[in-house]
């Protein structure tokens, strides 16, 4: 039973692993639990032992949960394109997104700007909440399509590309909605995240600004 709640807090700290500090916690408890037999050993643990693997794995679980974040927040795998709305340990709703393909883009003619399509992985937070959002072309967009750079920005502007709603979580990057529902669930963005209508008309109105988005 104690092995398992351990091997359970081990697998809690794999799902937020991009966090260096819960890794460097996770660490330091197993060194501490080190009173059973090394891997490959048949002794079992003794009856005297339990308590001191118990107490190891009390300061690993309270040292974990120092680090839970509070309140609402958003978990997004992006390999397997699954969305998690969090309120603590509790899950809220879950979404199938699509997220950063991997794609590299090379400009043409010799030139040096290269892109790299993926969904920036670490710790972020929702910087804005945008209705009705229009998305703003930047030159790859137009590199990528074949089409001429434009020389004015309102040859940027496209309007209803992005869905209903937006939340921004810096450098240009959004959760935003899509017109291409049937690809939902694969890598095939440009970084964004998108979500479908319902999900996203959820989160947009459940999530406030400031809210926590851990992506991995």
């Amino acid at each position: 039973m104690m092995i398992k709640r351990l091997l359970m807090a081990a697998a809690a700290l794999a799902y937020l692993g991009f966090l260096a500090v819960l890794g460097a916690s996770y660490f330091i408890g197993l060194k501490q639990a080190s009173t059973w037999p090394a891997t490959g050993s048949t002794q079992a643990i003794s009856d005297k032992d339990v308590p001191k693997v118990d107490k190891n794995v009390q300061q690993l679980e309270k040292r974990m949960s120092a680090f839970q974040p509070k309140g609402l927040y958003i978990v997004i795998d992006t390999a397997e394109n699954r969305l998690t709305l969090k309120n603590g340990d509790q899950v809220v709703r879950t979404a199938v997104v699509s997220c950063g393909s991997g794609v590299v883009l090379e400009e043409p003619g010799g030139k040096k700007r290269s892109w790299v399509f993926d969904t920036p992985r670490g710790e972020f937070s929702v910087k804005s909440k945008i209705t009705n959002p229009y998305w703003v072309k930047p030159d790859w967009a137009f590199i990528e399509e074949g089409e001429m750079i434009p020389k004015t920005m309102e040859d940027r502007i496209e309007a209803g590309t992005l869905g209903d709603y937006a939340l921004g979580f810096g450098q240009g990057f959004f959760i935003h909605g899509t017109l291409y529902t049937r690809l939902l669930g694969r890598n095939v963005t440009h970084g964004c995240v998108r979500v479908g209508d319902e999900d996203l008309k959820y989160l947009f109105k459940a999530v406030p600004i400031g809210a926590k988005i851990y992506i991995y």
